[in-house]
C-alpha cells in the first residue's frame, strides 16, 4: 500500500506519524507547500522506524509527482480554526486549497480512495467528491468517528468506565447539528437511557457538539489534532486491510434517509472497496427531525461553493 498524507501540519503530520508506526502502508508521502516542513518531518518520522520496528518508507515533498500511483490520500490540508472562528468561516478559502489539492491528487492517482479530513468537513468531501469525478464509494470525510470518539470519551468519563466498553453512534453534519443517538449509544451492550437520565445525557450531547470547539479555546493558537488524526487513521486502517467496519463517515447520499444530493454523516461499511455499503438503521421522529436539520445546514452551506 501506498498512502499520501496532503498536509504537514499537525493533523497531518500525526496522521503519517500512527500510519507508520502501526505499519499500515510500504510507503508514506508526507505533502506540503511550505518548503522543508514536510522533508523535515517525514525523515524525523523516518528516523523513528528502525525503534519502532517498522519498515515504512516515508517521504517529504513540495509536489505531486512523488505521490504517483496512492492507493489512499488523506486530504488534511487547510487553514485550522482560531478561537472565535466557526467551521463555515473557513469555507472559501478550504474550498480553493481543497479543489486544488484534489486536483493534483486526482491527476497522480486516478485509482486512491479519498478521505477528507479539512474544515468544514462536510462540504469539503462535497468539493472533492465533485472535483474529483470519482464514484461516491471512493470519497468520504472523517467526521463521525472523531464526534462519536469524543461522545464515548465524555461518557466514559462520567460513568467511570473503559472506554473499551462505550460504543456511540454520531451522525449528521460536522458541527453544532451534529445528531449524537443515545438510543443507539452502550456500555458494555446497556443502553446508555438505562444508565443516566435525560439531562445528564443532554450535557454530554452538547459537550460533544462543542468538543472541537473547547479544544480551541485552550489551545488558543490552535485546533485538536490528537483525535482527527487517530480517527483518520480508523478509516483508513478498514480500508487497508478489507475489515468491513460499520463506521459514521461523511458520505454523498442519494435518496438514503430520505436525503439527497448532500454530504452527511451515516453509517457505513469501510473496506478495500472504500464505501461497500451505506447502512441504513432506523430512527424515530425526532432523530429523523435532528438529522433532516442537520443536512439542510450542509446544504445551505455547500450552495455557497461555486463549483
Amino acid at each position: 500500500m501506498k498512502v499520501t498524507v496532503v498536509g504537514a501540519g499537525n493533523v497531518g503530520a500525526t496522521t503519517a506519524h500512527i500510519l507508520a508506526n502501526k505499519e499500515l502502508a510500504n510507503e508514506i508521502v508526507l505533502v506540503d507547500i511550505v518548503d522543508g516542513i514536510p522533508q523535515g518531518k517525514a525523515l524525523d518520522m523516518y528516523s523513528a522506524t528502525p525503534v519502532e520496528r517498522t519498515d515504512t518508507r516515508i517521504i517529504g515533498t513540495n509536489g505531486y509527482d512523488e505521490t504517483n500511483g496512492s492507493d489512499l490520500v488523506i486530504i488534511t490540508a487547510g487553514l485550522p480554526r482560531k478561537p472565535g472562528m466557526s467551521r463555515d468561516d473557513l469555507l472559501i478559502k478550504n474550498t480553493e486549497i481543497v479543489k486544488s489539492v484534489t486536483e493534483q491528487v486526482v491527476d497522480q492517482s486516478p485509482n486512491a480512495i479519498l478521505i477528507v479530513v479539512s474544515n468544514p468537513l462536510d462540504v469539503m468531501t462535497y468539493v472533492a467528491y465533485k472535483t474529483s469525478g470519482f464514484e461516491k464509494n471512493r470519497v468520504m470525510g472523517m467526521a463521525g468517528v472523531l464526534d462519536s470518539a469524543r461522545f464515548r470519551t465524555f461518557i466514559s468519563m462520567k460513568l467511570h468506565v473503559s472506554v473499551e466498553d462505550v460504543s456511540a453512534f454520531v451522525l449528521g453534519g460536522h458541527g453544532d447539528s451534529m445528531v449524537p443517538l443515545p438510543r443507539y449509544s452502550t456500555v458494555a451492550g446497556i443502553p446508555l437511557p438505562d444508565l443516566l437520565d435525560k439531562e445528564t445525557i443532554d450535557h454530554l450531547v452538547q459537550r460533544t457538539r462543542d468538543g472541537g470547539i473547547e479544544i480551541v479555546n485552550y489551545l488558543k493558537t490552535g485546533s485538536a489534532y490528537y483525535a482527527p488524526a487517530s480517527s483518520s487513521v480508523e478509516m483508513a486502517e478498514a480500508i487497508i486491510k478489507d475489515k468491513k467496519r460499520i463506521l459514521p463517515c461523511a458520505v454523498w447520499l442519494e435518496g438514503e434517509y430520505n436525503l439527497t444530493d448532500v454530504v452527511v454523516g451515516v453509517p457505513v461499511k469501510l473496506g478495500r472497496n472504500g464505501i461497500e455499503e451505506i447502512v441504513q438503521i432506523k430512527l424515530n421522529p425526532d432523530e429523523q427531525e435532528a438529522l433532516n436539520k442537520s443536512a439542510k445546514g450542509v446544504q445551505t452551506t455547500m450552495e455557497k461553493v461555486n463549483l
